[in-house]
Formats: C-alpha cells, structure tokens, sequence
C-alpha cells in the first residue's frame, strides 16, 4: 500500500539546500545577522510582488498582525470585527493590545469571513475589520472595502494563508490598510523558521512599524516609542529570497492538484470550498467538508492517507476567548465547518501517483 504524507518539505529542501548554504556562509563571513541587507532585499522585493509600497519584515506572522495593529494605532475598547473560522493569533493580536475581538459567521461555501455578519456586528466601538483569507481563498473584499468606507472603518488583511492570492487581479495584502503575512515554513511562501511581514501602501506607517519591531529605536538610534524585540534575522530573510522567485510556480502546482481534486472527488459525503470564479486562490491547505470527521478520518488513515485538522475548533468557542460570552450556536456556519472539516495531502511536489492516491481513497469512503 503506497502511503501519502500529509505534508512534506524534504524535496523542496534538498532542491534550495546548497543556495541556502550559500546565503548562510555569507551571512556568516560578513556577521550580519538581523535586519541586514538580505532582510531589506527581501522586503524590497516582497513589497513589489504583493503590488504595495513597503514591506517591514518581523520574527513571525503573529508579530506582523501585532504590530500592524499596533500601527494603526487599535487602542483599548476599540472593537475589531473577525471570523471565528481562523487561528488563534488573528484575535490574539487585538486582545493583547486590549481590544475586543468581535467574532463573525462565515459563508457556508467560501468559508471566509461573511460580509453581512460583518455589517450586523458594526457598532460605535468598531474600529477594524479583520478579513482571513481562510486555505488560501482570497475574501469578498469589494464588500468589506465598501463597509469600510461606509462606516470609516479601517483594514488589517491577514493574509497569513494567501501568499499570492488575487481578489480580482490584485493581490491580497495590498487592499486594505495592511496586509499581514507569516512565513511559516509550511506556508506557500515558507522560511526555515520563523519570520513574517506587513505591508502596506502609507509611508506615515513605516517609521512606527520599523521602530516597533526593534525595541522602539528609530532611525537615528533613539527610542521613540516602546517597542518590542520582533525583528527579522538576516537568514531567515535570505531563505525567503532565495524562494520567492519559486512562489509563482509553487502556487500553479498547487492550483493544479486542487483542481484535481476539484473534478475527480466525486462523493456525495464531502464538500469543497467554493472560489469565486474572478478569484486566485493558492490553496495554502486543500480542506474538505465531510459527514462524519472521525470515520473520515479512520477510512483515510487505514489506507494510508495523511490528513490534519484546520481547526479543531472555532475560536468563540476556545478557552481564551469565553470571556466575550459567544455561546455555541451563534455562529451556525462556522461551528459546522470545524465540526466537520479535514485537511488531505496538497503540496507542491506531491507527485501525480500520490495525487491519485488520495483522489481514490477519498472517493471509496
């Protein structure tokens, strides 16, 4: 029986190995290692690829959300409007700097955030809206756009997923008033450890974002603000030059076996997210929507099938966050999806007989 991982970083490993080595022993003979010039490369040429102005580079995607909030000045008592459908640091982010995260319903068959939940939440407090571009689907972001200008509301896009995505031809990360990335390794866009970005078009931004992500300290040396240690090392930032030129192509591959999968599962006992057709998705995790999550899983498991779970619950259900009081039932569409959903193998180089594999497999459940 041919097994299928659910996830694998080893080819891709191997194939950028030496450049990577490379990259590391300059960084070592030059003693450069953080926020030198492969980080200001990197945020150079991130910035002209999401199609924005600038790019700060951070020590992770929690951090970019943090600091992009912090940067558009979220204060306590401000509210931001989220969905529940995500991980936990897009609302960790607003709690920690003591604003209230105000978690939404998502629509049934995109699964990102819904727009007319999003309209219904509105109040006096609402500061932010917070589109996830959930698997890598990019948001209805013409609508919220629209709210957003309706009630003066602000922007922040975590686009932790969607490294690449297109709403409409633009690129996600570039519409709101910042985009929020992390680089995880398993991301599209993946570094060997941590590190994360935010962008955005404003330059009265880059300053504060700067000067955060390094203790506070502004260009002329002096502290300026408190701050926090969130910096981006110089490795890190050249494994990302070194893939980013790649991402392109990783994306295609990965939109390739989706489609796939798209067409050939043909069970009446899963479902798929649904893309709007004038959307580019890049299905960061390929997520099925089953009728019994446990027997799913066992039937996938005995044949050899990888598989996760994104997410195991919705956050207004989660420990953390019971303080807000949303009960189970509030938000029907969401708590269904993690209820039932399962991630299946999808990763650049899984090869076609490891494709076929999980398409046969899934289809005999």
């Amino acid at each position: 029986m041919r097994k299928v991982p659910f996830f694998s970083l080893e080819l891709q490993s191997q194939k950028l190995k030496q450049s990577v080595m490379d990259a590391v022993s300059k960084i070592i003979d030059n003693t450069s290692y953080i926020l030198g010039e492969e980080t200001t490369r990197f945020e150079d040429s991130f910035a002209q690829y999401i199609g924005v102005n600038h790019s700060v580079g951070v020590s992770n995607g929690t951090a970019a959300l943090y600091l992009g909030l912090k940067a558009l000045e979220l204060n306590e008592d401000d509210e931001v409007i989220l969905p529940a459908a995500t991980f936990t640091a897009s609302a960790q982010a607003v709690a920690q700097l003591g604003a209230k995260p105000v978690f939404v319903d998502i629509d049934p068959h995109t699964w990102t955030i819904n727009p007319a939940s999003v309209e219904e939440a509105i109040s006096a407090k609402t500061k932010l809206i917070m589109p996830v571009h959930l698997y890598g689907n990019p948001c209805a972001m013409d609508e919220l756009v629209s709210l957003a200008k309706k009630y003066k509301l602000l922007i922040a896009e975590d686009a932790a997923q969607a490294h690449g995505a297109r709403f409409k031809g633009r690129q996600v990360g570039s519409i709101g008033d910042m985009g929020c990335f992390s680089f995880y390794p398993s991301k599209n866009l993946g570094a060997m450890g941590d590190a994360g970005a935010v962008c955005f078009n404003d330059p009265g931004y880059e300053e504060k974002l700067k000067a955060y992500r390094n203790c506070g300290k502004d260009a002329a040396g002096a502290f300026e603000y408190l701050g926090f240690n969130y910096r981006m090392t110089n490795f890190q930032a050249a494994v990302l030059n070194i893939k980013l030129p790649f991402l392109a192509e990783w994306n295609e591959r990965r939109r390739a076996i989706a489609q796939q999968y798209n067409t050939s599962i043909v069970n009446s006992k899963v479902s798929h997210q649904k893309v709007q057709e004038s959307n580019y998705a890049v299905y960061h995790l390929y997520v099925l929507k089953v009728d019994d999550r446990k027997r799913f899983c066992d039937h996938l498991d005995k044949h050899g099938v990888g598989f996760a779970f994104h997410y195991h619950s919705p956050l207004h259900l989660q420990k953390p966050y019971t303080y807000l009081n949303q009960k189970a039932g509030t938000l029907p569409n969401t708590e269904d999806l993690f209820a039932r959903c399962v991630s299946i193998p999808l990763y650049p180089e899984m090869d076609q007989l490891a494709v076929d594999r999980v398409i046969e497999v899934v289809n005999m459940y």
